[in-house]
This record gives structure tokens, sequence and C-alpha cells, in this order.
């Protein structure tokens, strides 16, 4: 290799657990993952979507699953140990999952606190486990939203929590930066994905795509191939990826 280029670790071999893997960004990320040599477990919350993932993984790779919801504390564990079984280790964790959430005053107390289960609380507790788990060469993602700075009236839940996941991770790969175990934030832009509907339907993201105002979520996996793939001295602490021609955020 060319002294030109740094130095591009391979994946083939790592053992990847990804939350909220059965669709939309999570899906493509661990067919990716697959396709270059990972093993993967993915988690979701319907059997369906569980099974179709599972059979487009293992077109291109190794992938198990299985069904758990985050937003009860207990499960982020539980879905840990059933991913640890069944790859017999872990050294990347990609912490996924989420919903949309409306402002803080269209919400009842119920739909607040299950956002920030899911949302926030599940990803703080994967990366404490994981930090747990996994030994040097470790990689902790997490996948966040340019939604933390859309700071209008219907984004305050949403808004809140992923501009929390900000300073989290910052804080968290200087926590965890001298036992080489790195921590990255993906923060995708509008994305083509299930969490877009009744809102915007299939057809209308498939021309948002092609007019450049939306990701697929295969963009999103290969910046998250990106960033496992570089030297271990290096930490792609924050990466965001926008539609070109999205000018709010």
């Amino acid at each position: 290799m060319s002294d030109a280029h740094t130095q591009v670790l391979p994946l083939a071999g790592r053992r990847a657990i990804i939350s909220g893997g059965t669709t939309g960004i999570g899906r493509a990320i661990a067919r990716l993952l697959a396709q270059e040599g990972a093993r993967v477990f993915i988690g979701g919350t319907e059997q369906a979507h569980l099974d179709e993932a599972l059979r487009d993984i293992r077109a291109v790779g190794e992938g198990e699953g299985a069904l758990f919801d985050l937003s009860e504390p207990d499960n982020v564990a539980a879905f840990l140990n059933a991913g640890l079984a069944a790859l017999g280790g872990y050294d990347v964790v990609v912490a996924n999952a989420a919903e949309a959430a409306e402002g803080l005053t269209e919400m009842d107390e119920a739909g607040v606190r299950h956002a920030i289960a899911l949302n926030f609380t599940h990803y703080l507790l994967m990366a404490h486990r994981a930090a747990a788990d996994m030994g040097a060469g470790g990689d902790i993602v997490m996948i966040g939203s340019t939604s933390a700075y859309a700071l209008g009236p219907h984004s305050t839940v949403y808004a809140g929590i992923k501009h929390g996941l900000q300073g989290f991770s910052i804080a968290l790969r200087r926590e965890l930066g001298n036992k080489d175990i790195r921590v990255a934030l993906v923060e995708p832009g509008l994305t083509g994905s299930d969490m877009q509907l009744p809102d915007i339907q299939p057809d209308q993201q498939r021309e948002m795509i092609e007019g450049g105002q939306m990701l697929r979520a295969e963009d999103i996996a290969v910046g998250v191939q990106y960033l496992l793939t570089q030297p271990r001295r290096t930490v792609i602490q924050r990466l965001t990826i926008s539609p070109r021609v999205q000018e709010e955020e």
C-alpha cells in the first residue's frame, strides 16, 4: 500500500451487535458489515422484520438476531447477553434503535418516558455494558440525528435526546480512549425509512432520494463502515451525513 494512504482495518472476523437492526439504517449497517466479513447479531421488535432482515444478511454473510423491546431497561442486558452467546463475544456495538417523538406538550407522560427510554437510556445502557464486556480494540457507535439541531416547537423531545447524545459521545470517547475503545456518533440527515411514514410515503421517498433531498439507509451504513475501518489511533468522533439539498435541520 502506498504511504500516501492511511492504514485501513478489515472488518472480516469482527463481531457486531446492532440494535434496531431489522429495518432501515440498522438493517443496512448489519448487511454491509456482514458483506465485509463481520458476524452480526441484530435486534428488533417484529418477527416478520427480523426474518426478512436475517434472510437479507445471510445472503451476503453471517447473522443472527432476536426480538427485544429496548425501551424496557432489563432488555438491554438481555439483548447483549443473547448477542454475546450467539457470537461468542463482540467487539462492535451499534446503538441504533429509535422512534420519532413529538413536541413535549404534544405527548403524554407515558410517551415522554418511552421516548427517553428507547432513544436515550438504551444507548447509555448499551455503552455501559459494552465498555465492561469489550477489551482493547472495541468500537461503540451511536446513531444520532441532525434533528439535534432542529430546535423547533415540534421537536423538543427528539432534539433534546439527540443533542444529549452529542455530549455523551464526546465525554465517553475521552473516558474510554485509554482503554483502546473508540466511541463515535453518526448523525444522519433525512433518511428514507419506515420512520418517515405516514408523513412521507415510499414513492415520495424514492423521488426525494433521486433528487438529493433524502438519503438512503445504505449511505449511513457506508459511513459506519468508514469509521470502523480507520486506524486505531483515530476516532471519527462525529460524522454528519446530510442530503445534498436538505436546507433545514
